[in-house]
């Protein structure tokens, strides 16, 4: 009896070691940004490596199933990022623009005033820390940590840029991008 309630507890942790999203299922974003957001399901989910080390978990959030950035763009979608490392909130706008950058976006001008605003507006990180970024179409970015709105930046373009920073088929982590939009 006993070597068979080891092998069901064995058998239970490979299957949620082997399949993430079967314990996902029970996340639920926090409640300052399901009050603010459409009933959002987890999408996908991934980890953010930087030369191995884990910076950070990350997971979309969708109203409905999208494959692609335009897709998504057309409905209220969220980014949740829960960070394993303590970084400075002037390093992520910095490493933001670069990416938004890398992708294409040109004018120095509108990169440096997002950069402002992130620095801005994005907390220093505490490991454990969650930052979430809300996406409202054709609108705005909304940006969560600790539980509260930090912020509301009112440019559909800014926001499109930001989120295209996973999102894109122009992504620095297109491995990354594949298992946020469960194509993998």
């Amino acid at each position: 009896m006993r070597s068979l309630s080891h092998a069901v507890i064995s058998c239970a942790l490979m299957m949620a070691l082997h399949c993430p999203l079967a314990v996902a299922q029970d996340m639920v974003l926090p409640e300052v940004v399901a009050k603010d957001t459409r009933s959002l399901a987890l999408q996908g989910q991934g980890v953010m490596r930087f030369f191995g080390l884990k910076v950070y978990d990350i997971r979309l959030w969708t109203q409905q199933r999208a494959r692609t950035a335009d897709e998504l763009s057309q409905q209220q979608f969220a980014l949740e990022l829960v960070y394993d490392l303590a970084l400075k909130g002037r390093d992520i706008a910095e490493r933001s623009v670069k990416e938004m950058r890398a992708q294409g976006w040109r004018d120095e001008a509108k990169l440096k005033r997002w950069g402002d605003d992130m620095a801005r507006i994005f907390p220093d990180i505490r490991q454990g820390d969650t930052l979430i970024g809300v996406s409202v179409p054709g609108k705005e970015a909304r940006f969560y940590a600790r539980d509260k709105l930090i912020a509301v930046i009112v440019d559909p373009e800014f926001s499109r840029a930001f989120f295209d920073i996973w999102l894109s088929t122009k992504t620095s982590e297109p491995g990354l991008r594949k298992k946020l939009l469960g194509a993998d």
